[in-house]
């Protein structure tokens, strides 16, 4: 019940629907450590509803892309933070406590499914002072074939997966998870598509030993 109510199966209509390429290679699309967005994508309809309610976390800016240096005491935020959240906000899917298919909101009723869980996420970051640019909203398919949203955190050693699902930060390539389309890191409010590209947990193509 707990794996059920974590997934957020109504994006996979969405993917289905606005998606119909088939899987890309790694090579020329990324350099290992990071990914790579091929060309525009439109953003989730659950962005512009959440952009709706909340228009001053959604203000149209053009920001400067930066890779944050991961150091110790950043890889310890990324790892407090992102345990805090999946253990404080209580599963649940938008239908069950909305009535809809789809809701993108903060968890201020302390529940929700996994856009919840990553806005709380990347607000908390950004407060702390992580730049918008490395805090990417994505969309993906899970490792069970469902569509989900995590937080894509881009570092200098790589790009990171903040999941509710595990506890554990894996780099985006040892995830098991297949990336459809993310925020871009110079504008929040415009998408890019990732060509479907499948993170395969036995290539290892980021360093999770901080840098000093």
């Amino acid at each position: 019940m707990l794996a059920l109510a974590r997934s957020c199966f109504a994006i996979a209509a969405i993917i289905a629907a606005q998606f119909c390429f088939s899987p890309a290679s790694a090579s020329g699309l990324t350099d290992l450590a990071h990914l790579h967005a091929r060309q525009a994508a439109l953003p989730p309809i659950g962005w512009g509803q959440f952009c709706n309610a909340n228009p001053g976390d959604c203000v149209p800016q053009r920001t400067v892309r930066q890779n944050v240096a991961l150091t110790d005491a950043r890889w310890a935020e990324l790892v407090e933070i992102n345990l805090r959240f999946n253990k404080t906000i209580e599963p649940v899917t938008d239908f069950d406590q909305f009535g809809v298919v789809e809701r993108w909101t903060y968890a201020t009723t302390g529940r929700g499914d996994c856009e919840e869980y990553l806005l709380e996420k990347r607000r908390e970051l950004l407060r702390r002072g992580w730049p918008l640019s490395s805090l990417l909203v994505t969309v993906v398919i899970d490792r069970e074939g469902g569509g989900h949203a995590v937080l894509t955190v881009v570092t200098d050693r790589g790009e990171f997966v903040l999941d509710n699902q595990i506890d554990k930060i894996l780099a985006w390539s040892r995830s098991g998870l297949t990336f459809i389309k993310r925020q871009s890191p110079t504008n929040q409010n415009d998408w890019q598509d990732l060509g479907r590209i499948l993170g395969r947990p036995e290539v290892v193509t980021a360093s999770i030993t901080p840098s000093r």
